[in-house]
């Protein structure tokens, strides 16, 4: 496996992470413990460094396995995770006060089974608690040695220069794939003048582009994609020439279309280092091969010709949710 570093921070990983929050929270019935500890383990032996998980994914339950997983070889791996939700239940609300953030490492490092939490991501800006003492909270934490780096997660540019001047920042972690690139305006050019890492979660559209969803596609009632705008029918069939257009590449290249999906990304800059989850070890692997999937700039243009003519249609969050996504 390739290796990365994120920014200007020192912090080397996999050019590919594993997002482990599916394993226990947002996509159905939780896998079950032994299995999503092979899982983690297989990544590792198969090159993945970066393991990203938080207190929220469960709540605890995720850090609990991601700990257990990882017990055996910590030292060869970079374990993240987040703060930033009342109770760890985002239904609650934020809460980014000191002590709380105080709390959650204390318990996180229990979770984890470790002494240092290696990335420490404010989950969400918390709007309640002015970003200098949370950046200061955790510059304390860095300093006593329970954190190694600091992180933001879908944090505006306001919030990520303000937090940056106080205690510099890792990486920015924040949706960004094929069918949402917000990023690209004002996010990105940020990050590569302050020196900060990228790491997109959901960088496989959770799950469209890999072409396996469709406008019949239906979703359990435990799986949040049931109550988001953009995974509504209607909304899967308008979108459907996105999934098409990374089909066709990938079909073109002899790849499958998750890897033309990571790929793309990669291509991006070199900071960046997207984290796609899985709950399935072929599944694990093939987006690991992406890692050696080279785009040409014709690829690459192609690609934009065609997503320039796209309309994406529906919100990534449903209404309620969408609230706790501080911009």
């Amino acid at each position: 496996m390739q290796k990365r570093t994120l920014g200007r921070s020192g912090l080397e990983v996999s050019a590919i992470g594993l997002g482990c929050m599916g394993l226990s929270h947002g996509y159905g019935a939780a896998t079950d413990r032994a299995e999503a500890v092979r899982l983690i383990r297989g990544g590792h032996e198969r090159g993945v460094t970066f393991f990203d998980t938080a207190e929220a994914y469960g709540p605890h339950v995720n850090e609990e396995v991601v700990g257990e997983a990882l017990a055996p070889i910590r030292d060869e791996v970079v374990i993240a995770t987040k703060f930033g939700f009342r109770d760890a239940v985002p239904a609650n609300g934020l809460d980014s006060r000191p002590e709380r953030i105080r709390q959650v490492a204390d318990e996180a490092l229990v979770r984890l089974r470790t002494d240092r939490i290696d990335l420490f991501y404010q989950h969400r800006v918390d709007p309640a608690v002015p970003m200098e003492d949370v950046a200061g909270t955790v510059k304390e934490l860095i300093q006593a040695g329970k954190v190694g780096h600091f992180g933001l997660s879908e944090a505006g540019p306001d919030a990520i220069r303000c937090a940056h001047g106080v205690q510099p920042v890792a990486a920015l972690q924040s949706e960004h794939s094929l069918w949402w690139r917000e990023p690209e305006a004002e996010i990105l050019p940020l990050l590569a003048e302050l020196g900060i890492g990228f790491v997109p979660f959901a960088p496989l559209g959770k799950g469209f582009l890999t072409g396996q969803i469709t406008a019949d596609t239906t979703f359990g009632d435990t799986d949040f994609r049931s109550t988001v705008p953009r995974f509504a029918p209607d909304a899967l069939k308008a979108n459907q020439p996105i999934a098409d257009l990374v089909r066709d590449l990938a079909a073109s290249k002899d790849v499958t279309p998750a890897q033309i999906a990571l790929a793309w990304l990669l291509a991006q800059a070199p900071w960046i280092v997207p984290i796609p989850g899985t709950t399935k070890l072929h599944r694990l692997e093939e987006n690991i091969a992406a890692a050696d999937v080279t785009l040409t700039a014709d690829d690459i243009a192609r690609i934009e010709r065609a997503l320039a003519s796209i309309e994406v249609q529906g919100g990534r969050y449903n209404e309620s949710y969408q609230t706790l996504v501080n911009r």
